[in-house]
């Protein structure tokens, strides 16, 4: 097998003839492609559960009663996510890595598909919720399958001086996809009566990421299954390893990771999705209007997150997430008092979080992920960003909903500073780890 144009290529194992050397533009097309797919379903559902699925599938309850059921269903995707990867990861140790994608974008589809067609609680009562609640988990399960490996190798790839610019681009599908899912969504409210939207408008979105996952699943198979990608995640290592032989080599890895990515998860729903629902609940603001200011806000997160890759190479990108920590822990300060502050000072809310969203998102996956070493690289990435998702986002808009309607808007303001707070010291912790590495080493 060989990576020379020129050369034949045969049919490897992985599947299909291929006569060219996967180049890191290459990759960064599959890995756009592919998270922007992935995070255009994921926001079709969280704007869902955040202004439709409280009155479609929980009428039963007091308002904001029903929209805090419906951020605990949410928040199922999150829970089955690293056991998705672990069962995913298995399937791609046995078969390979194109059957272990195209089985989690079925899955996916499945899901999202079973979602659109799903009666509501006025047609089949407390079964509707028990669905929802098993699709949900049952999505978490295919996004954790769904890590393919291309944000590790576009990073190794990466031009010397560049690797910041480089990693920030698979984080580009995360205001994409919710630009165009916000998009769907005010579209739907501004040209439907609520009622029609409540009754079949919303599914609408969830067809649409339905066909979009279909389109990306060959975009990424059509990369993923080359002989050249498996030549060359196979020089650089990048394969599964089992769950609990990485926790015993790089436990402590996994963690520190994890942790680092805090501040910016704990600001990625409390700009998106829990803002939608404390309008809805307690402003007179119009929703529409409201989603077209959080798809400009998504637009300024854009161009962070393609500027942080600049300061990145400049400064590193652990200083970079460390800078951009304080800095969310500093708008933590003020944050309640402007979502608080009617129209105007929301406004500055959304665009002045987006902005921060951006510039720390696009450093936050795998900026550590060089202490798993090659031959824990690929697992340890996948795992460590589960359990960041877990810890910094999956009850964000559940906890951040309840504890400022019970206690006030305040405690926004100490959640996202908790998390400024746990990924300041991870990065401690992690240079003390290196400095002590480094010392050892001098002494041999």
């Amino acid at each position: 097998m060989s990576a020379n144009p020129s050369s034949t290529s045969t049919i490897h194992d992985h599947g299909v003839h291929s006569s060219h050397e996967v180049a890191p533009g290459e990759i960064a097309v599959g890995v756009v492609v592919g998270r922007t797919s992935e995070y255009f379903d994921f926001f079709v559902y969280g704007i869902a559960s955040a202004l439709v699925f409280p009155s479609v599938f929980f009428p039963f309850a007091p308002k904001l009663d029903a929209t805090l059921y419906s951020f605990a269903v949410f928040a199922l995707a999150f829970i089955a996510r690293p056991f998705g990867t672990m069962l995913f990861l298995w399937i791609q140790r046995r078969w390979s890595r194109g059957t272990k994608l195209t089985a989690a974008l079925f899955l996916l589809g499945t899901c999202t598909v079973g979602i659109a067609f799903l009666p509501g609680y006025a047609t089949l009562g407390m079964t509707s919720v028990v669905l929802l609640s098993v699709f949900r988990f049952v999505q978490g399960i295919a996004l954790g399958g769904s890590w393919d490996g291309l944000p590790s190798l576009l990073a190794l790839n990466a031009p010397k001086g560049r690797r910041g610019w480089y990693a920030m681009l698979g984080q580009l599908g995360a205001p994409t996809g919710f630009i165009v899912a916000a998009g769907l969504f005010a579209y739907l409210y501004a040209a439907l009566p609520q009622e029609e939207v409540l009754d079949w408008g919303w599914r609408y979105p969830f067809f649409a990421a339905f066909a979009i996952n279909v389109v990306a699943l060959f975009a990424r198979l059509r990369l993923v299954v080359t002989d050249e990608y498996a030549q060359k995640m196979d020089e650089q290592e990048l394969e599964p390893v089992r769950v609990l032989e990485l926790l015993k080599a790089k436990g402590r890895y996994v963690a520190i990771g994890a942790f680092t990515a805090l501040a910016s998860y704990a600001l990625f729903h409390l700009v998106t999705i829990f803002p939608l629902s404390w309008i809805q609940l307690f402003s007179n603001q119009s929703i529409p209007r409201f989603l077209v200011v959080q798809i400009i806000g998504a637009f300024f997160a854009a161009g962070g997150i393609v500027a942080s890759g600049f300061i990145a190479d400049r400064l590193s990108r652990q200083r970079t997430l460390g800078a951009l920590a304080v800095a969310i822990a500093a708008y933590s300060g003020f944050a309640p008092t402007l979502l608080g502050a009617g129209e105007a000072g929301q406004v500055v809310y959304i665009i002045a979080g987006f902005i921060l969203l951006g510039l720390s998102y696009g450093q936050a996956a795998g900026a550590l992920n060089a202490n798993f070493g090659d031959r824990y690289r690929y697992t340890g990435a996948a795992i460590s960003n589960d359990i960041a998702w877990l810890i910094g986002a999956a009850f964000a808009p559940l906890v951040a909903l309840g504890l400022s309607a019970k206690f006030g808007l305040a405690y926004i303001g100490l959640y996202l500073l908790s998390g400024a707070l746990a990924t300041l010291a991870a990065l401690g912790v992690n240079r003390w780890l290196r400095l002590k590495r480094e010392a050892r080493n001098a002494t041999r």
